[in-house]
């Protein structure tokens, strides 16, 4: 009984600190919240420049019901409330998991973290200087005297924002890695092996990540492809931990393994010992 009180005490106190982590989170980004909503309009402006700058003579971004802009704005407003809050929202993550690891994990996760930030943002600003212009070039391209490229607002904001995430996440690749052979899911050895596999993968999520056209597939499939050889790099150097072998006490382990004809030899000279006694 004292036991299971125990267990329950100690789990209740741990949602407990999850909760506290996750509200002190969560009032973070309502604080980035209210420090962007001010600058929403000159932050839009700035997201929109890549598609503005492509855009025919006369083309412009509209809007088609009262509350896009606004509601355009405030999205835009949490998105990089979340953005300025990241280091306090990674902060209660790590001080909520740091109790429950070991030293040596610890090492290994913290910079992980720093790692998997930077790339997520070299990720999501490779699509906006390299894949957004050609991308958006190439979608301006089909617009004529008959045809005029007016987007919406909220359209494009929902674009900008799904394909920044999409090539945030794939730049992850080698974090990826570096995890899964660290535990043990993979080998260097099997994924150097299976190269032309990922290389296939990388085309297949590159297809689906990007936007639809073969020049983005590509701007997305190159740096894939070499952050997977990136990772396999790093993965390569990192000591896989051993497994542990368990010390026996037991005798019988430790006593050589011996041939058929050995075992008879000693149950035959067993035998004749006992009957000699017997006789004696």
């Amino acid at each position: 009984m004292e036991k299971e009180k125990l267990a329950e005490n100690t789990f209740i106190g741990h949602l407990l600190e999850l909760r506290r982590r996750v509200l002190i989170a969560i009032i973070a980004i309502f604080v980035g919240f209210l420090v962007s909503y001010p600058f929403s309009k000159s932050i839009y402006n700035i997201l929109a420049a890549p598609l503005i700058a492509v855009l025919p003579k006369g083309s412009h971004l509209i809007y088609t019901s009262l509350p896009e802009v606004f509601l355009t704005y405030v999205q835009l407003s949490l998105i990089s409330g979340f953005v300025i809050a990241l280091p306090v929202v990674l902060y209660q993550f790590w001080a909520f998991l740091a109790p429950g690891l070991y030293e040596h994990e610890r090492r290994a996760f913290f910079p992980l973290i720093f790692a998997s930030i930077f790339l997520f943002v070299g990720g999501m600003l490779f699509a906006y200087f390299i894949v957004f212009p050609n991308a958006f070039r190439f979608f301006t391209s089909f617009s004529g005297s008959d045809i005029t490229a007016m987007p919406k607002v909220d359209s494009y904001l929902a674009l900008i924002v799904k394909f920044s995430l999409a090539f945030g996440l794939a730049f992850q690749i080698p974090i990826l890695i570096v995890v899964l052979v660290r535990v043990g899911i993979l080998q260097v050895a099997t994924l150097k092996r299976s190269r032309r596999y990922a290389f296939l993968i990388c085309a297949i999520a590159s297809a689906i990540l990007s936007p639809p056209d073969v020049m983005s597939m590509v701007l997305l499939l190159i740096p894939m492809y070499m952050l997977f050889e990136l990772g396999l790099f790093f993965a390569a150097r990192i000591p896989t931990p051993k497994p542990v072998v368990e010390e026996s006490n037991d005798e019988d382990e430790q006593i050589p393994e011996r041939s058929a004809a050995d075992e008879m030899d000693a149950a035959e000279a067993s035998f004749r010992n006992e009957n000699g006694d017997d006789q004696k």
